[in-house]
């Protein structure tokens, strides 16, 4: 075992393009923020190591790109994940109608037991939510796999733009939080609560990389960075 972490957890954001996913993992990893716009191009990665019951756990988070373009580049990185965190705007509503489509990216790519959490970043912009915190969290899974709702159904019933989000992550039985990179709110907790349930998984036979060597290139990726735009 490496002395120098006790357990390496491979982790995966993904969700549309500017929802914020590359603001949360410098917040988390660097506690910085910026305000300008940064668009991933492929995939990039940050590491940080942490201190979770006792046990020291190295985690590699990994920053994919929400453009269509890029999907065929970063399905690749599904492979080998231990937890999966899907990001949506709680200020955008198709941001949070396409995490069906993210979960379906997840059923095909990932392994079949590997951690989800979902996401509502930009909290902090009250005055501009159209996801509420109450929705994105209930409705019981009907089936160990990713049972999704149509997107229609994310969108057709009265109030659902401010009810969703709660529970559609009970529906799908995986941990929901709303965050905001920009003002540092539950940025520590949602990655925390994602180590948290890897390594409950893993239970306490689990060795160093989650019981297999990690098997990925750390190469980082290319970032763009237009003059306006925001990212919370």
């Amino acid at each position: 075992m490496n002395p120098e972490y006790d357990y390496l957890f491979k982790l995966l954001l993904i969700g549309d393009s500017g929802v914020g996913k590359s603001c949360l993992l410098l917040r988390f990893a660097d506690d910085t923020y910026t305000e300008s716009y940064i668009s991933t191009i492929g995939v990039d990665f940050k590491i940080r190591t942490i201190e979770l019951d006792g046990k020291t756990i190295k985690l590699q988070i990994w920053d994919t790109a929400g453009q269509e373009r890029f999907r065929t580049i970063t399905s690749s990185y599904y492979r080998g994940a231990h937890g999966i965190i899907v990001v949506y705007d709680v200020t955008d509503q198709e941001s949070f109608n396409n995490v069906k489509q993210w979960l379906q990216e997840i059923d095909r790519y990932a392994s079949e037991n590997v951690n989800k959490l979902l996401v509502g970043n930009k909290c902090d912009l009250t005055t501009k939510k159209v996801v509420d915190y109450t929705t994105a969290k209930n409705e019981k899974p009907k089936q160990t796999r990713t049972r999704l709702l149509p997107a229609e159904g994310l969108e057709g019933k009265p109030g659902t733009g401010l009810a969703m989000s709660q529970e559609f992550a009970d529906s799908l039985g995986i941990p929901f939080l709303e965050t905001s990179a920009k003002n540092a709110t539950n940025v520590e907790q949602a990655f925390m609560t994602m180590a948290a349930e890897i390594k409950k998984r893993m239970g306490p036979g689990a060795t160093a990389g989650g019981g297999e060597k990690p098997n990925v290139k750390l190469t980082p990726g290319t970032t763009v960075k237009p003059s306006s735009g925001g990212c919370c």
